[in-house]
């Protein structure tokens, strides 16, 4: 099995840490759909209650989905593995569904939400178990990269046209 890691998310916000991290990891079958319609069509709670570890969440996406890179992913299933509120932190695995397939074994994701003078920084490194030999292609990586970068932008435009949620 091969390991690859890569930085997928590193950036500055005006919109606070607790905010976000409430949305994006606590509040997730909510708030994803809300912020981001044209990337996540509905998030069911699969196990658990999203805010402790075990929890799965499956996220299901628009038809359309990523249909540009040839790889229209119908849904992903993530597991929480780690969360911690106190300092806006989670780690989940996607077990099934997205990248995950006849390559990729899994894939962890490594979130935080750090605070900053005026907003946060938010951080997202992901560790790709593929099968085999296979090696994760660039191209990928950087169109997955622009879609993380893509939902964060509807992220935080949706949490500050709603000052009130999560407040």
């Amino acid at each position: 099995m091969g390991l690859s890691t890569h930085t997928m998310a590193d950036y500055t916000s005006s919109v606070a840490p607790a905010r976000l991290f409430q949305g994006y990891c606590i509040d997730t079958h909510n708030f994803l759909p809300k912020a981001m319609p044209g990337f996540i069509k509905s998030v069911d709670l699969v196990q658990g209650d999203s805010s402790s570890a075990g929890s799965i969440k499956q996220l299901n996406f628009p038809e359309d989905f990523d249909r540009e890179s040839g790889r229209p992913f119908k849904y992903a299933k993530n597991r929480v593995d780690e969360i911690d509120a106190g300092k806006f932190y989670c780690k989940y695995t996607t077990i099934e569904g997205g990248v995950v397939g006849d390559n990729i074994e899994k894939a962890v994701y490594e979130t935080k939400f750090e605070p900053t003078s005026d907003g946060c920084r938010y951080t997202m490194v992901v560790h790709f178990h593929s099968k085999g030999e296979f090696v994760v292609k660039e191209e990928d990586v950087a169109a997955a990269k622009q879609n993380i970068k893509n939902m964060f932008n509807a992220a935080e435009e949706y949490l500050n046209a709603n000052p009130q949620l999560y407040a």
